[in-house]
């Protein structure tokens, strides 16, 4: 199984129909699988070999689909990172994956060469399209996917923890393609005439599973948008005739509430997929009752390729839950011993195995041990389960901060906070957010003697991680609140409200 033969089974079948578009741009399945060919040919020219392993940070333009498919053609595995990434932290990603090369949109051209010079992986600046001509050794056209095995790798996609760097969650063929044509067939539905919103980053999984795997499975069309806007989004959905809208509750909010909506003809929509994070059940009754539209709910992790759980079209929607497990997943509650938490019985942890889950984490063999101790991965997310078999998730075991369906993780951004010289201790917590969920905050005790203001920390922090990671709200305490034995009480600690 190699995940490219997907665009070359529908290509074969549907070669005038278009698959991407991107405003008045247009690439049918015939000419996408041909750009397709012809790049993977110059990838193996250029030198890749089957899995080696190609970084590509680039927004929603067709070059992320022609290079996606064109890696996995020539049998190479994907390293998709967010174009927004500074260049130590791309330096991490391309040291930890041994990428050999990287594509990256002109935009964020300098971050990567930076970080390309550090680690030895030869950085590419891509067209719209695909590579600029000439950067790559001109190659015979791969016509058809060099065969993998089922759990050879596809993608490695990082997923960031509580504590320690960044882990590489390996998504097989199998996996991804599974994933995918469940995500098609089963959850949402997608045929061939659906014209899907391509909204969700290509750079994360839920975007690459359900928006472009599953579209390409069906057959149907992807209408892309390279950055988020709720009034380019409520036209594109009346230009080109969405039928499906894959978004984060925050997509949801803004659309609903932006003064454009109450004109827009959005009498195409028919099926729309929340997740990332909880849709609050009034947001998902709005836009039902505002669009005409149904909106289903579900939960996935990187480690599950993504989907695991859904409020499927077949079946009775539960708002705020997560809904049941999908066919091939595995999904179970567990106490701290690893019992079965039986439903209805209270809160346990949700514990995942089957068809969708990783091969283990790149190169950390310890950390893929913890996290699947004895074959079922332990998400670190507590929820219930009622007698149907509905999840619903009432906390985090874990404290990442979900800022609008991106996940920033505590420790990672503490870290940064430390490097500054007046920094004595640092906690970074989630502080309420009525449209992007949660925002962040940060708690901050200076060394004795030394000065900052929280205008400074905030700029130190911001100019060394995506633009969506930094706090919005610093705070200095004499000290940070403490447990018995010293540790920093990250609960504890509170924005202040005045």
């Amino acid at each position: 199984m190699n995940l490219a033969q997907n665009l070359a089974t529908t290509a074969a079948r549907l070669p005038d129909k278009t698959a991407i578009k991107l405003d008045d741009a247009a690439l049918t399945y015939g000419q996408l699988a041909g750009m397709v060919a012809q790049a993977a040919g110059d990838l193996r020219a250029s030198g890749l070999e089957a899995g080696d392993r190609v970084a590509l940070i680039l927004p929603n333009v067709p070059a992320f689909p022609v290079l996606f498919y064109a890696v996995q053609q020539v049998g190479g595995v994907v390293v998709p990172l967010n174009p927004l990434l500074k260049h130590y932290e791309l330096e991490y990603f391309f040291s930890d994956s041994d990428a050999k090369f990287a594509f990256v949109w002109p935009d964020f051209a300098a971050e990567a060469q930076q970080a390309g010079e550090a680690t030895g992986t030869k950085v590419f600046v891509s067209t719209p399209v695909g590579p600029a001509p000439g950067d790559l050794t001109t190659g015979e056209p791969i016509t058809a996917p060099v065969e993998r095995a089922d759990d050879d790798n596809a993608v490695i996609l990082y997923t960031s923890g509580t504590t320690g760097k960044p882990k590489g969650a390996q998504l097989t063929h199998a996996n991804l393609h599974l994933n995918a044509k469940t995500s098609a067939q089963d959850v949402i539905s997608i045929g061939e005439d659906d014209v899907i919103m391509g909204c969700l980053p290509l750079f994360h999984v839920f975007g690459l599973t359900c928006s472009l795997n599953a579209g390409i499975i069906a057959g149907a069309t992807l209408t892309l948008l390279p950055r988020f806007d709720p009034a380019k989004a409520l036209e594109m959905v009346e230009r080109d005739k969405v039928t499906i809208f894959e978004g984060v509750p925050t997509m949801f909010g803004a659309m609903l509430h932006h003064p454009n909506a109450k004109d827009a003809d959005m009498s195409s929509l028919v099926t729309c997929v929340s997740g990332g994070s909880a849709m609050p059940v009034e947001l998902l009754r709005g836009f039902e009752s505002a669009f005409d539209c149904r909106v289903i709910e579900g939960y996935g992790l990187s480690e599950t390729s993504p989907v695991v759980t859904f409020n499927m079209l077949d079946r009775p929607s539960k708002p705020g839950t997560i809904g049941r497990a999908i066919p091939l997943a595995e999904v179970r509650l567990v106490d701290s011993d690893g019992n079965d938490v039986p439903p209805g019985d209270g809160v346990g942890e949700i514990a995942i195995r089957g068809a969708y889950l990783m091969k283990g984490y790149w190169k950390k063999p310890e950390a893929t041990a913890e996290a699947i101790p004895d074959g079922w991965f332990r998400t670190g997310d507590l929820a219930t389960v009622d007698g149907d078999g509905y999840f619903t998730i009432v906390d985090r075991k874990k404290d990442m901060i979900i800022r609008g369906g991106l996940n920033v993780y505590p420790r990672e951004i503490e870290e940064v906070l430390y490097q500054h010289p007046a920094v004595a201790e640092a906690a970074v917590v989630a502080i309420p957010h009525a449209e992007l969920g949660e925002e962040i905050g940060a708690g901050v005790a200076l060394k004795a003697g030394e000065s900052a203001t929280p205008e400074e920390l905030q700029q130190f922090v911001k100019d060394r991680v995506a633009a969506y990671k930094y706090p919005r709200q610093v705070w200095l305490l004499a000290e940070l609140p403490k447990g018995p034995t010293g540790k920093i009480l990250r609960r504890e600690v509170k924005a202040p409200t005045a």
